[in-house]
Parts: C-alpha cells; sequence; structure tokens
C-alpha cells in the first residue's frame, strides 16, 4: 500500500500543478478553497492510515455476520429486487455527486472526493434504517452484500467515466489502490459470511468486539484530527461541502423510492432500496480517501466522510420520524363483514 501511495505522489507531482512543494492549487477559476497543506506528519499519517484500515476491516466483519448464505441465494436466483436496487445505488448516487460538483462548481479534488463518497457501495447503517422502517430485511442485507462484491470492479469504473469530466482528474485518481482498498474491505466481509455460516455461534462476540474497536478508533482519530488538523478544516465545513453533504442521502432517498416505485415492487422494498441508495459506505470512503491518496493531495477532504454520515444519520432519523408518525395516525383500515351463504342466499354475519 504504501508503494502505491508512493507511486501516486510521484503521478500527482507533475500533474498540471495540481500539487507543488506539498501544496495544492487551484486549477479552475471557480475554486475558491485556495490550498491545502500536508496536515500530518509522517508517523501520525501512518497511525492515521492504520486506524482507518483497523475500522474498515472491522465494520466489514461484523457486517459479514449478518449475512445468511441461504438467504443470498435465494435472491441469486429471483434477482429482480436486487437488480434494480444496484442500479440505484451504482447509477443515482454517482451521477448525483457528479451533478451536484457541477452545480456548486467546486474545485477538482473536492470534486474526486464527493465522487467517491457517491459510487461507494452500501453499508450497515442501512440495515439498521431498514429495520426501524419495516423494510425487507433479507433485501437489505442481501444488496448490501452484492454492492460490496460489485464495487470490486464497478467503482473504478464509474469514478474513471466521471473524472472525464474533472479538470486534470481522469489520470490522476489512483485507481489500482482503490481496488486494493475494495479488496481490502471484501475479504473481511467475506470472512464474517464464514464465521456466520460455519459458527455462528460467534457471531454476536464477532459484532461486540467489533464494534468496541470501532468506537475506540473512531476516538482515537478524532482526536488526533481535531488536535493536528486545525485551520484546514474548514476545507471541508465549507457551505458549498456541507450543502453537498446534506443533499446527496437526501436525493438518494428520494429518487431510490421512487425508481422502486416506477418497478412496481412491493412497499416493504420499496423502503429497503430508497434506504439502500441513499446510505453509503462512509468507512471505506474513509479508508479510500485516506490510504490511497498521497496526504499533501487529500489535506483535511479525508475527514468529508464524518461530515457526510452526520447529515446521513441525520436524515435517516427524520424519515423513521415521518414513517413512525405515519403508522401511528393513520387511519385504520376498514374491514369488511363476513358473509355466509345460508339456503343459497348470502346474508351479513354480524359480530357478536
Amino acid at each position: 500500500m504504501d508503494a502505491t501511495r508512493n507511486q501516486t505522489a510521484l503521478q500527482y507531482s507533475g500533474s498540471n500543478d495540481l500539487w507543488d512543494n506539498g501544496n495544492l492549487y487551484n486549477v479552475t477559476p471557480h475554486n475558491p478553497t485556495g490550498n491545502m497543506s500536508l496536515v500530518f506528519d509522517p508517523v501520525t499519517d501512518k497511525i492515521v492510515s492504520g486506524l482507518t484500515i483497523i475500522i474498515l476491516c472491522t465494520t466489514m466483519v461484523s457486517l459479514g455476520c449478518t449475512m445468511e448464505v441461504a438467504k443470498i441465494k435465494a435472491y441469486v436466483v429471483k434477482p429482480k429486487g436486487v437488480a434494480i436496487a444496484l442500479v440505484a445505488q451504482f447509477g443515482i448516487m454517482p451521477l448525483t455527486a457528479f451533478t451536484l460538483t457541477k452545480i456548486f462548481q467546486v474545485g477538482p479534488m473536492e470534486a474526486v472526493t464527493i465522487l467517491i463518497c457517491g459510487c461507494c457501495p452500501g453499508g450497515n447503517l442501512s440495515n439498521l434504517v431498514a429495520l426501524a422502517l419495516e423494510g425487507d430485511m433479507n433485501l437489505s442485507i442481501v444488496m448490501t452484500t452484492f454492492s460490496t462484491i460489485m464495487a470490486l470492479g464497478i467503482m473504478p469504473l464509474l469514478l474513471f467515466l466521471y473524472c472525464k469530466g474533472i479538470p486534470n482528474m481522469l489520470y490522476n485518481v489512483p485507481y489500482f489502490g482503490i481496488v486494493i482498498a475494495l479488496i481490502m474491505s471484501i475479504l473481511p466481509c467475506l470472512i464474517g459470511i464464514a464465521i456466520n455460516h460455519w459458527v455462528p455461534r460467534y457471531s454476536p462476540v464477532v459484532k461486540k468486539v467489533g464494534l468496541s474497536l470501532l468506537l475506540i478508533a473512531a476516538v482515537v482519530i478524532g482526536i488526533i484530527a481535531g488536535i493536528i488538523v486545525g485551520d484546514t478544516v474548514w476545507v471541508v465545513i465549507s457551505p458549498k461541502m456541507i450543502a453537498m453533504a446534506s443533499l446527496m442521502p437526501l436525493i438518494g432517498f428520494l429518487l431510490g423510492y421512487i425508481m422502486s416505485c416506477v418497478f412496481r415492487v412491493k412497499e416493504r422494498c420499496r423502503r429497503t432500496i430508497a434506504v439502500e441508495t441513499g446510505c453509503q459506505n462512509i468507512q471505506l470512503c474513509s479508508t479510500i480517501l485516506k490510504v490511497t491518496f498521497p496526504p499533501e493531495g487529500i489535506g483535511a477532504l479525508f475527514l468529508f466522510p464524518v461530515v457526510y454520515i452526520f447529515f446521513q444519520g441525520l436524515e435517516s432519523l427524520l424519515l423513521i420520524i415521518i414513517f413512525r408518525c405515519y403508522k401511528r395516525f393513520k387511519p385504520a383500515a376498514e374491514e369488511k363483514p363476513p358473509y355466509l351463504v345460508v339456503e343459497g342466499k348470502v346474508q351479513e354475519v354480524k359480530a357478536p
């Protein structure tokens, strides 16, 4: 991975003055972000990168422990729901991310950050939200599985295609490093699936340990980033970045639901597809940004997924509240009285 990053850094160093002596300079007249200097020293950078990988691996092992081989096989035989969800996720979200970068006219590195976030597969947050919305949990879990596996080929392809529309970034995105990061996410997921299939009694323990490691690593990264990032964090919390972070999941939820309505799937599946479309694997996004890009290139932008997951969780919570209120206050369906045939005549049966 270090070799990949060094090769990437050399690749960046000669690309149209994007990087010069550790600074990222504007390449478009619409980029108001100035420059982002190197955020971490080499030792701290390796520590943060290692913790980011730990977060990804523990998350994916825990996610794999929720998946069942029998349910995956069932959706392979009848793949309609999964196919619609995959088209929604890898069609709607990357296009939404790319469109927003053009509307808000952000710089090339910010645009790539948003695009990577939009191209990521579904994460475990979607499973929790689908459960709260009384969606199809089998579809949600299988969809997360399939999108994670298919991202190995689809995500680099989408990035290559969309980066054609981002100035000077087509050949400056570390595609090979992204593939390595995707493999790093798939292998732990397969390990989790194997544990849940062969020794299911250990699945609850693995999930609890994984959650503990996830929380510890996330807190440590938060503390380090808060101390060292300093003034460069304004790049991540600029009004444009916040606007895109808030709009992306909302658009994903809405368009995912509309698309599922067009294909006339069941109501439970509609809610599930909407959630799977709007929720991305933020741990994977963070790992790709932190591990595959040189620190002098990505700067504080590797923290963007933190902003994104905040709005993703907030909007998911809002959807859950709206759904619960609808369930509570919707008018009860009128029950038709039963009828009984008596001597060739239909008579209404009165309730006792």
